[in-house]
């Protein structure tokens, strides 16, 4: 059984509710501290090479040989792509310094998007065949940032673009904010309640 699968419901939701909660209620409170590091987040080429190594790390560990101890405990089984593991063991540090070293454009949107996607799947395991109906809140979330995470590796402008609309006015900033500490609110409510 992968560790993923073992991740309970609540514990999932009571991370992502703090998550969520922290990250709005820092919104709402440093709101011009706030909006100043969005703006510049897209293009910050100091915290992208790490954010890209993180997430490049995290994929690699799925992808990592049997019997290294710690280092293969998420290891995955990948069902017909398991005969590319090998490959992507050598691929993975070779592109993760390839970008590093050569891709400065929105380096931090495309190691934003890679982390998205690669925390979608233990909050997506964790809500899996769970009996209540407010567990929906996990995955609903776990898509949404599968579907942004790879439009931002694919296309990081539509990050850039998505802040500079949510800048545009401090009302709708405010709101959006008050939406995502609503969400997280709900979640946390849900998993220590019903979860």
């Amino acid at each position: 059984m992968h560790p993923y699968e073992k991740i309970p419901l609540d514990v999932a939701g009571i991370a992502l509710g703090i998550w969520l909660i922290v990250l709005h209620a820092w919104m709402l409170w440093k709101s011009k501290g706030s909006k100043d590091f969005l703006q510049k987040l897209p293009r910050n080429r100091v915290l992208g090479p790490w954010l890209l190594g993180i997430g490049m790390t995290w994929f690699w560990l799925l992808i990592a040989p049997e019997r290294l101890g710690v280092l293969s405990s998420l290891h995955m089984d990948l069902g017909e792509f398991n005969k590319a593991k090998p490959i992507l063991r050598i691929l993975v540090p070779i592109a993760a310094y390839g970008m590093i070293v050569h891709v400065k454009e929105f380096l931090t949107v495309r190691a934003i998007g890679l982390l998205a996607l690669m925390a979608a799947a233990p909050l997506l395991y964790a809500a899996y065949l769970e009996p209540p109906a407010s567990r929906l809140l996990v995955p609903i979330f776990a898509y949404v940032m599968i579907f942004k995470g790879l439009f931002w590796v694919g296309m990081p402008y539509t990050m850039r673009d998505a802040i500079t609309w949510a800048l545009k006015s401090n009302d709708r900033y405010v709101m959006l904010s008050i939406g995502g500490l609503c969400y997280g609110l709900a979640v946390m409510a849900c998993a220590l309640i019903w979860w």
